[in-house]
């Protein structure tokens, strides 16, 4: 059993730490922000975490987080729920006629969601009862311990320096400081190699206000969560304690639409989409919250088939993070806390270069495609957006841009396609995996291929900039 030092108290830290002291690891968890967490119900007014610049954008929790938590974690959902969080399904919130009658294998699509402040209180409520994790809030990590090797030799770390001087020493460190990890400047001090990072541009911005209803109801869910209109994408996302959010994604590149940091002109723009209009009828609990400069990064600590350096992996959002409208980053963290988990079965710290090897080939079997499969997202859409604002049609050679385009065209009209495209969006399958039906492929193509663009009523581009001028 190994001493660990988790670094971050997010929502993939402390999964991260629960997951590893389940396995009678002793962790210790270092947070940079000093708020513990407060009651359930203040938790969206009065914890202020300014390490997590997402903090109070909307969040949705997919299916196939809820799945992987019910095996590994299930007291976290019930503390969810016990809170306010809203259990349902995103199937069954379709419309009947689309999706049918329901049927035993749809429990599939459960999930239990919540905004981010409150899904956090959660975690960390469970995580502060689990035996064997140790959270120490208000402790800043400023480096690496490192033992010394010649200049050819590949660094060990074994522990963390924080502010004031003081030092934590573990057999193991895990990254989990999250999009702004400083994880390379710090390996670089220690007399490492720099890792291998990929990065992409910060293509999409995003204009998200939460509402709380009025009477106890919540709005009519008429549509799949994210819908992809003329320029824009829409986010619709019903959340705890009757609580929603509403969220425009746009191009960084578009200056026009970034009139949507204005709440009137915010809500004049949400008027013109017939199937999200009505999420506007309830109290704002929020401006209109403005997130850019995200990008989609990709960070390797084995290049060229050698560790930067042994006693530290990095693990969810440190390790790649993406376009958050797909919602995809706490499913993927988990995945890749329980891929840790695994190794650290079979790889003993006390053989620290082949931990690190180990975890980086699972990484790349299990989790890496689910990193290439969103950014291909990314990259489409962005262009797409960018061909939109040109006003000109969107072009590419890419036949699976078309095959997605279609799926959800036909899952319009085919209730066992509508359960496919969930499927899809829900990140219980992959496309590769979907697709690999060849009746299903066919039929996707049949009912899909001759669709317009953007299949969903909505205005065009000049209609939106009209009203938002």
């Amino acid at each position: 059993m190994a001493e660990v030092l988790v670094l971050g108290a997010g929502l993939g830290g402390l999964s991260t730490a629960m997951l590893l002291a389940r396995e009678g690891h002793e962790v210790t968890v270092l947070e940079r922000d000093p708020a513990e967490p407060p009651r359930a119900v203040d938790a969206w007014q009065a914890w202020e975490r300014r390490g997590v610049n997402q903090f109070r954008l909307p969040h949705f929790m997919l299916p196939r987080w809820a799945a992987q938590m019910r095996v590994e974690l299930p007291e976290v959902l019930d503390e969810l729920e016990a809170i306010g969080g809203l259990r349902m399904n995103a199937l069954a919130a379709l419309p009947e006629a689309r999706r049918g009658p329901l049927r035993d294998e749809d429990r599939r699509f459960e999930t239990v969601t919540a905004r981010r402040p409150v899904l956090e209180a959660a975690v960390a409520a469970v995580a502060g009862r689990t035996s064997g994790v140790t959270i120490r809030r208000g402790v800043a990590t400023t480096g690496l311990l490192a033992e010394s090797f010649a200049p050819s030799e590949v660094p060990l770390v074994t522990g963390v320096l924080t502010e004031g001087g003081r030092t934590f020493r573990a057999d193991l460190v895990v990254d989990c400081c999250g999009r702004r990890s400083a994880l390379p400047a710090w390996l670089e001090a220690a007399g490492a190699r720099a890792p291998a990072e990929e990065r992409e541009d910060c293509g999409f911005v995003y204009y998200g206000r939460h509402f709380r209803s009025r009477d106890g109801r919540m709005p009519q869910i008429l549509m799949n969560p994210l819908q992809h209109y003329d320029s824009v994408s829409i986010l619709t996302l019903p959340s705890d304690n009757g609580t929603w959010s509403v969220t425009f994604t746009t191009s960084s590149r578009d200056r026009p639409v970034r009139a949507l940091r204005d709440p009137e002109r915010w809500e004049a723009a949400l008027a013109l989409y017939p199937l999200v209009a009505h999420w506007r009828d309830g109290e704002p609990i929020s401006g209109v919250d403005v997130m850019a400069g995200i990008e989609d990064r990709h960070r390797s600590l084995v290049v060229d088939g050698r560790p930067v350096a042994t006693g530290v992996v990095a693990v969810g959002d440190s390790w790649a993070c993406t376009n958050p409208s797909v919602g995809r980053g706490a499913s993927i963290g988990l995945l890749h806390a329980r891929c840790l988990r695994d190794v650290l079965r079979e790889a003993d710290p006390s053989d620290p270069e082949k931990l690190v090897r180990r975890f980086d080939e699972l990484t790349g079997e299990v989790v890496e495609p689910l990193y290439r499969a969103t950014l291909w997202l990314d990259r489409h859409r962005l262009a797409e957006m960018g061909a939109d604002a040109a006003g000109m049609p969107y072009e590419t050679d890419d036949r699976r841009w078309a095959m997605s385009k279609a799926a959800f065209a036909a899952s319009l009209v085919d209730p066992e396609l509508a359960r496919a495209y969930t499927s899809l969006a829900s990140l219980l399958v992959s496309a590769d995996e979907l697709f690999a039906d060849r009746a299903l492929a066919a039929r996707v193509l049949q009912l899909g291929s001759g669709a317009p663009p953007y299949p969903l009523p909505g205005p065009s581009r000049s209609e939106l900039l009209s009203a938002i001028d």
